[in-house]
């Protein structure tokens, strides 16, 4: 069953996963308290079912001291972390799994199992990161890329940037959804690069080479999120003034530190997920809370229920 219904929060996604096909998790490490805590969650909440590789000896000790009843699991013992990692991951390109875990290792070694040329999960394409957030006096779900992974994205990197992102957002049922290149203005400046790049990618999408969406940039911060703001500086007349789902960031720079400061400042909630791959890649961080790691796998499913179609 494919499913359709947007998700406005958290809530409401992880209710939509409950009419998705249930999915899979291939854990790599997985002998990690915080990560066993999220996928006991997650599977506890219905969203999905995991296969744990690892040392399997710590990772019932580790499951003891949580009360999580590891007889429903497959755990794979490997205790080498590159190997546990290119077992957990050819799991999922194997079709054995339908989503990828990082656990007990470093990031490194997590993504050169990604990147495999025999068992990983490339596509080709440059990969790239897309972070959800639900925040308070927000009417929807947004979508923040890229905040992690390309340091100083090319036109052509926004490009595969928008388009993995609209894949995300169409996952979480926004079907159309409009996409604000940001800059610290919201006019064309040949001095500040990334405004030409936001005009660029604008008339892309006008001349149907950008699709799936509705791109209207380069926009402010303000502009993009609030029609009050976008009243006052006289640009009401822009397609996405005020009711954007996406921000494209021009640089990891601004994007990071936009997304630090939220996250850090402000109580909201928040999922993150690779893109660019050929299944959906869940790369947390140990200071991720057990919500986030859970919202993440939430993501995951939804998305791998999208990739299915």
């Amino acid at each position: 069953m494919r499913c359709k219904k947007m998700a406005k929060n958290f809530d409401e996604l992880l209710s939509k996963v409950s009419s998705c096909s249930k999915k899979k998790l291939s854990v790599a490490c997985a002998q990690d308290k915080a990560v066993l805590e999220a996928v006991k969650a997650a599977k506890e909440r219905g969203i999905a079912d995991s296969i744990l590789v690892g040392d399997e000896a710590k990772i019932r000790e580790i499951a003891a001291t949580i009360d999580m009843d590891l007889a429903d699991y497959e755990i794979i013992n490997v205790e080498d972390t590159v190997e546990a990692s290119l077992a957990a991951v050819k799991l999922v390109h194997d079709k054995k799994a339908d989503m990828y875990l990082k656990g007990l290792l470093d990031t490194k070694t997590f993504l050169k199992s990604v990147l495999n040329k025999e068992c990983g999960l490339r596509t080709g394409k440059p990969l790239s990161h897309v972070c959800v957030f639900e925040i308070p006096g927000i009417d929807r779900l947004l979508f923040f890329t890229d905040v992690a992974f390309i340091p100083y994205p090319t036109l052509e990197d926004k490009v595969n940037i928008i388009n993995y992102t609209v894949e995300v957002a169409n996952a979480c049922g926004v079907e159309n959804p409009k996409v604000a290149p940001l800059a610290a203005v919201e006019v064309v400046n040949p001095k500040m690069p990334v405004t030409v790049d936001a005009q660029q990618l604008t008339e892309m999408n006008e001349k149907g080479e950008i699709t799936g969406c509705i791109v209207d940039g380069p926009l402010s911060l303000d502009i993009a999120l609030y029609k009050e703001a976008a009243a006052e500086k006289g640009a009401l007349d822009r397609k996405v003034a005020g009711d954007a789902d996406i921000l494209l960031f021009p640089d990891i720079h601004a994007g990071n530190l936009v997304y630090k400061a939220i996250v850090h400042m402000v109580p909201v909630k928040n999922g993150n997920i690779l893109t660019g791959t050929q299944a959906p890649v869940i790369l947390t961080s140990r200071s991720d809370t057990c919500e986030t790691k859970v919202n993440s796998i939430a993501l995951a499913a939804v998305m791998a229920e999208e990739m299915m179609k």
